[in-house]
């Protein structure tokens, strides 16, 4: 289970950053051996990853690596590792999927799965995909998806992309895994906008979400936390349902309760005990 709400990558490029990260306000950190290494630093950049992860102090945040599919095995040499707790796999597939699960079966390590769906193949296989051992939810790269899928990003389409969102909400739950991971903007220093689609993940299903800047992990943290009167009235549900020795009743307002609205206030407890 994955219990972070705020995943920050961390370009590989620059290990001076990996320190500061780890120990700020991010529930986890992912080592980026993807998108932010050019080609001609990949060995560099794994060297520095692999050995900051033999060498590193304790740290309250997760550790992560996002891995690529066109240099898989030499990624995954260094991703799977003790002190990483899961691996980001990039433009997933069930192919990079099984292969990056066989490798951490072989290293006898309990590292978890993120796939990033980023293609419309994965997408419409997403429930397969999801049978994949390791596999503990997905994320959405929505960039690399968009451009896959001919789609341009614009308020006419937003409808559109909150489709797909749903989608990965609806195939995650069906699998019986967590919650998706919610993708990060690229525009950090707008963060009233940051919060606003922020909170409309939340609402949507998602119950994380990924951070380019330390400045949008405070955002990602409050809106993936209850608030105390959410806690309260949650509270006081599931103490009524008790009550009712788990029948149908009513809460305060005089509004229906039953197991349904109950499932729900559950889910919101439980997230009080994830990191704060």
């Amino acid at each position: 289970m994955i219990d972070a709400r705020s995943f920050l990558y961390v370009p590989a490029v620059k290990p001076t950053l990996f320190d500061k990260a780890a120990s700020g306000p991010a529930d986890a950190i992912i080592l980026d051996l993807e998108d932010a290494v050019p080609l001609q630093h990949k060995d560099t950049a794994r060297r520095d990853v692999a050995a900051w992860l033999d060498d590193r102090a304790g740290s309250t945040a997760q550790v992560w690596v996002r891995v690529s599919p066109d240099f898989l095995d030499a990624d995954l040499d260094v991703a799977v590792h003790p002190s990483v707790t899961g691996i980001v796999v990039a433009k997933c597939s069930q192919d990079s999927l099984e292969r990056t699960a066989d490798e951490i079966s072989d290293h006898g390590t309990d590292t978890l799965v993120v796939g990033l769906i980023e293609t419309a193949a994965a997408l419409r296989h997403l429930d397969r995909l999801a049978t994949v051992p390791r596999v503990a939810t997905f994320g959405i790269g929505e960039v690399d998806l968009l451009a896959d899928l001919r789609i341009t990003r614009s308020s006419g389409t937003q409808h559109v992309v909150d489709a797909l969102r749903l989608d990965v909400v609806i195939g995650c739950a069906a699998a019986g895994l967590g919650a998706p991971i919610a993708p990060t903007s690229t525009n950090f220093r707008d963060l009233d906008e940051f919060a606003r689609t922020t909170a409309a993940f939340v609402e949507l299903g998602f119950r994380a979400r990924t951070a380019v800047h330390p400045g949008q992990v405070s955002v990602i943290n409050d809106a993936f936390t209850p608030s105390d009167e959410q806690l309260a009235g949650a509270r006081r549900l599931v103490d009524l349902f008790d009550r009712a020795a788990g029948g149908p009743t009513v809460d305060d307002d005089g509004r229906f309760v039953d197991e349904a609205v109950v499932r729900g206030a559950r889910e919101l407890l439980a997230r009080a005990h994830r990191p704060a």
